[in-house]
């Protein structure tokens, strides 16, 4: 059996481990939280390092893609400093590939609703998931991004991805050097609410991004709402059945009550391709349409 794990600075309370089979092969995907300890997470990683197939990075990146530019989160890499055998991912190769579907699949599956309320986007941060960051403008959704205001406290909404661009380039080389606790919630803190940016959760019919962003930030209540979203846990469901969302939506498949994160569902693939290595873009791709992996859809009220 193959055996893919997240090792996570997230919540412990969020862990799982399920066992599923992928082109006729069981694969074991199991979720490891060290409730923000890098280090504890490091020495996790050395101890596990060539007795899996594949490491999933969760409740942090490794840097962010942004438009084939790669912007490190220097903070996060010793967290894998001890890794020598087993291949490492991050979710980067399915956020620009499975999250980049995002636009079309909604569209698809309840596209009258959208329209109906008009089509519009807002991604409390979308330097991180470059595929839904363009997918949605080009697919005639007007769209904005939260990114200066949840990810620097600085109160300033971008409308355009090129606008996030050039963000990207003149602040992550210093932003990637920040304490990764600074930009993005850990362990406990991501339990806990701060809601912020009202206006524009309100203006929006389609909320997309990561789902420790919309749920710490988003209204008590969001009735009629969509969220496209990854990394969902029973509970966090459950939060948005009772904020009143309509339609939530996980680029990943939801297994025994919840969807796992990108950079578990990475790890799941690259062990099940047998290759050692992480997957080029054009391999992710194969390995998706052979799986007919696509984002799963629940109405919630």
């Amino acid at each position: 059996m193959k055996r893919a794990v997240s090792i996570s600075i997230g919540s412990s309370k969020r862990n799982k481990a399920v066992t599923i089979n992928m082109l006729g092969e069981e694969i074991s995907i199991e979720r490891i939280g060290t409730d923000g300890d890098m280090e504890a997470a490091a020495l996790k990683y050395k101890e596990l390092d060539g007795k899996v197939d594949a490491f999933g990075v969760g409740g942090g990146d490794l840097g962010a893609l942004v438009d084939g530019k790669w912007y490190p989160f220097y903070s996060v890499l010793p967290m894998v400093r001890y890794v020598k055998k087993t291949p490492v991912v991050d979710g980067t190769g399915l956020k620009n590939s499975l999250e980049s579907r995002a636009a079309s699949f909604l569209d698809e599956k309840i596209g009258d609703y959208i329209n109906r309320l008009g089509r519009k986007v807002f991604l409390p941060v979308g330097i991180d998931r470059w595929g839904m960051t363009t997918c949605f403008p080009a697919a005639g959704y007007e769209a904005r991004y939260g990114d200066l205001l949840f990810g620097l406290g600085m109160p300033i909404i971008l409308s355009k991805s090129s606008q996030l661009k050039t963000f990207a380039a003149l602040l992550m080389p210093i932003a990637g050097r920040l304490p990764y606790a600074w930009i993005y919630p850990l362990g406990e803190k991501q339990e806990k609410r701060d809601p912020k940016g009202e206006k524009w959760f309100r203006w929006a019919t389609v909320i997309a991004g990561d789902c420790h962003y919309i749920k710490r930030h988003m209204p008590n209540e969001l009735p009629g709402k969509v969220i496209f979203t990854n990394t969902t846990t029973p509970e966090d469901t459950e939060f948005f059945r009772k904020a009143g969302i309509k339609y939530l939506a996980t680029g990943t498949p939801v297994l025994e009550g919840r969807s796992f994160g990108t950079n578990m569902m990475e790890a799941a693939l690259v062990a099940i391709s047998g290759k050692g290595r992480p997957l080029t873009q054009d391999e992710y791709n194969e390995l998706l349409a052979k799986l007919n992996f696509v984002p799963q859809l629940q109405e919630l009220n």
